[in-house]
């Protein structure tokens, strides 16, 4: 019955004209989903979708629903009650994504964190829809060896911005922040800190990063190398989950909102 469903909004979207390509992604696809997990629907077009024709398409399915956000790009989010899921619609520009593939894995650019994020979405995905094997193509690019190059790239420029840049390296600040008392800076400047050094680990391994989630998991299950006092370190520098955490979250989102 769920795929029932799914496949029937799949073949709704085929039918646009603007699209080239459907696949599903992210824990669905890796088959590490839990109860709580979204669906990730990844549509390629080639010209954006009207909002008009996104909108009567979601009604179909769903009376929650967000349509036409652009808070983590061009995409849409309902829950579709038959399926009892929230199906997340991810909207992609099949020019924008090709060069963003292209860019890491054929001209080795890193990033502050997160540089093969992508790559490993698209290693990942399950093809539903690839009109004249565009996304197919694509794919089979990452059955190459790690890029060495890509690999180095990563692991200069990140190791630089945890340490060993002269100036304004993540340690560097975080001292700083630290000694003013600032500990929204220093929560900002840790974020960075892990993004970086999971980018570190994950190059050095040539694993293709696997995004934010479970990382710590992910790296003991699939890393031949790790740091030594990897989980320990980690576990540390982050502390303890306060599990008033969500009250403490609520209380400030409506605290602000009366202001």
């Amino acid at each position: 019955m769920f795929n029932q469903y799914l496949d029937k909004i799949c073949s709704e979207y085929i039918n646009y004209s603007q699209v080239c390509a459907i696949a599903i992604g992210g824990s669905t696809s890796n088959k590490t989903s839990d109860r709580i997990s979204d669906i990730d629907l990844y549509v390629f077009v080639d010209k954006d979708i009207p909002i008009e024709n996104r909108l009567e398409l979601v009604k179909k399915y769903s009376s929650n629903f967000e349509v036409g956000g652009e808070y983590f790009g061009s995409g849409d989010e309902f829950f579709v009650e038959t399926m009892n899921k929230q199906l997340d619609v991810m909207l992609w520009n099949i020019d924008w994504f090709e060069n963003s593939i292209n860019n890491v894995w054929e001209k080795y650019y890193p990033s502050n964190g997160y540089t093969t994020c992508f790559l490993h979405t698209l290693k990942h995905y399950r093809i539903i829809y690839d009109k004249n094997n565009w996304l197919k193509n694509l794919q089979d690019k990452l059955k190459t060896p790690y890029p060495k190059k890509l690999k180095d790239n990563i692991i200069k420029r990140n190791m630089m911005l945890l340490k060993d840049k002269p100036f304004a390296s993540y340690t560097e600040q975080i001292n700083k922040a630290l000694k003013r008392g600032d500990f929204v800076s220093v929560n900002h400047r840790i974020a960075a800190f892990i993004a970086s050094y999971f980018d570190i680990l994950f190059a050095k391994n040539e694993i293709l990063h696997p995004g934010e989630k479970r990382l710590v998991e992910y790296a003991k299950n699939n890393c031949k190398k790790l740091p030594q006092n990897f989980e320990e370190d980690i576990i540390n520098l982050l502390g303890a989950i306060n599990p008033d955490i969500m009250l403490i979250l609520d209380d400030m989102v409506e605290n602000i909102r009366k202001i």
